[in-house]
């Protein structure tokens, strides 16, 4: 195997490992992340999985004997959804979880995800950086022969875990024979869609549903708005009440109404929040500063505490420990859950809204509508500019003046009586991201957004 060349740790990211494959992650690289992780963390168990690009398979195995070489038993789940390695983290004698992904990123990309025992999350403050460190000193060579692994499958044991969110066999057998548009995008999500279909009375239209990791349709990323168009037309065109699609790895699913419309996901946490409050009376709910009105309405009104986190799955998985929260969202379309071990998850939402949808009998357009027009948002827009500390500096000194809070959890925000924007860096590139909201005044919102690109200038990105 070639030497771990130094530029190549430039995958190490903030939460998790991502690069193009082999000049940034090769298999010398992730066999000595394996091993660093066994010893590091003295891990005797480990679950790994994999997304269905064509370098997995290939990545797998190179973990796999590091992990081996390393003094862990490792518990190969094949082909499978983020979800599903957290899921297997979280079991009994299971002391971590590694998935091997590169969610939306392009073709050429592969990555790792990596958890601890009970689910718990390895980013850069919390054991990443000490793995990165490991791997960049290290020589080491596998030893002669293929990694020992268990085949094991916990799907079905999910399957029951998910069904759980959905009440006992009485409550799920009196959910309405719903038609449900589902979109995986090649990625793996139909996996656990075919899984649990026959535990439902729904009727599901796929599209997209073979696993392919050639992407033939294009890479699974719903959160672009040019990829929504498919999704949208066969929702249409089957009739269906409500569509999902998802990333390539699942952990994140985008939701359309029965006219096909794409819902932000910032008023489906509001959705969910509910939802939960509904189950869990005064619970605590966990929300990103980004967008946040709607969400706080909502908790209050319904007798939870709302409790505002920093952006990222990290942290809001780390507040949620710390409140003991009961459900948590992002506008991203990252959604956490205590009981799924407070890690987010892509499957659970689209079935709590079923069945919002089957208890109600209103429309996902109706149970929406009201909180959009009361709280209209821009979206997220992505702005690529040359120093984002400079652009912060002049929005803050431009807006901070006269407003009634100016916050610095995550990026900028500022509140006026009527109208708040939260303007945040990304973590790895250039970019600034803008969004705003206003308190049912949607001309107001889109003056005010138009304001502020003008003030941050840069190019669309």
């Amino acid at each position: 195997m070639p030497a771990v060349a130094e530029a190549s740790l430039a995958c190490f990211k903030a939460y998790d490992i991502r690069g193009r494959v082999p000049d940034e992650l090769n298999e010398t690289l992730v066999y000595r992340l394996g091993l660093a992780y066994a010893r590091r963390f003295g891990a005797r168990r480990v679950a790994v999985g994999c997304d269905v690009r064509q370098s997995s398979p290939m990545l797998v195995a190179a973990l796999a004997k590091g992990l081996d070489d390393g003094g862990a038993e490792v518990f190969d789940i094949g082909l499978c959804g983020t979800e599903e390695i957290y899921f297997a983290a979280f079991q009994p004698g299971i002391d971590g979880g590694i998935m091997v992904t590169a969610s939306h990123n392009p073709i050429e990309y592969n990555g790792l995800k990596l958890v601890r025992g009970g689910a718990r999350p390895i980013s850069g403050d919390s054991g990443l950086r000490d793995l990165e460190a490991d791997v960049l000193a290290s020589t080491a060579e596998p030893k002669d022969g293929p990694a020992r692994t268990r085949l094991i499958s916990f799907r079905e044991r999910y399957v029951a875990h998910l069904l759980g969110y959905l009440g006992d066999a009485a409550q799920r057998a009196a959910l309405k024979p719903l038609t449900i548009a589902v979109n995986p995008g090649n990625g793996g999500a139909g996996l656990v869609v075919d899984a649990l279909a026959p535990h439902l009375p729904f009727r599901i239209e796929r599209l997209h549903a073979r696993p392919d990791g050639h992407f033939p349709n294009g890479i699974p990323n719903p959160l672009l708005p040019q990829n929504r168009g498919a999704t949208a037309d066969f929702v249409r065109a089957t009739g269906a009440d409500f569509g999902v699609a998802w990333d390539g790895d699942f952990d994140r699913c985008f939701l359309f109404d029965e006219h096909g419309t794409f819902i932000e996901g910032y008023y489906i946490v509001g959705l969910l929040a509910e939802a939960m409050l509904r189950r869990h009376p005064g619970a605590k709910i966990i929300h990103d500063p980004r967008l946040t009105w709607n969400t706080i309405d909502i908790v209050r009104r319904a007798g939870g505490v709302p409790v505002q986190s920093k952006t990222g799955h990290a942290f809001i998985k780390e507040r949620m420990r710390a409140e003991n929260a009961v459900y948590g969202g992002e506008m991203s379309a990252h959604h956490y859950f205590r009981d799924f071990a407070y890690c987010d998850n892509g499957t659970i939402p689209w079935l709590l809204v079923a069945q919002l949808i089957s208890d109600s009998g209103m429309p996902l357009s109706a149970l929406v509508g009201e909180r959009m027009q009361r709280f209209p948002a821009s979206g997220e827009i992505n702005r690529t500019v040359a120093d984002i500390g400079a652009v912060l500096a002049a929005v803050e000194a431009r807006y901070a003046p006269g407003a009634l809070r100016v916050e610095h959890i995550d990026g900028l925000s500022v509140a006026f009586a009527d109208w708040r924007f939260n303007l945040r860096g990304s973590n790895t590139e250039p970019v600034l991201r803008l969004n705003v909201e206003s308190r049912g005044d949607a001309p107001l919102m889109r003056e005010r957004t138009h304001e502020l690109l003008a003030l941050i200038g840069g190019t669309p990105g």
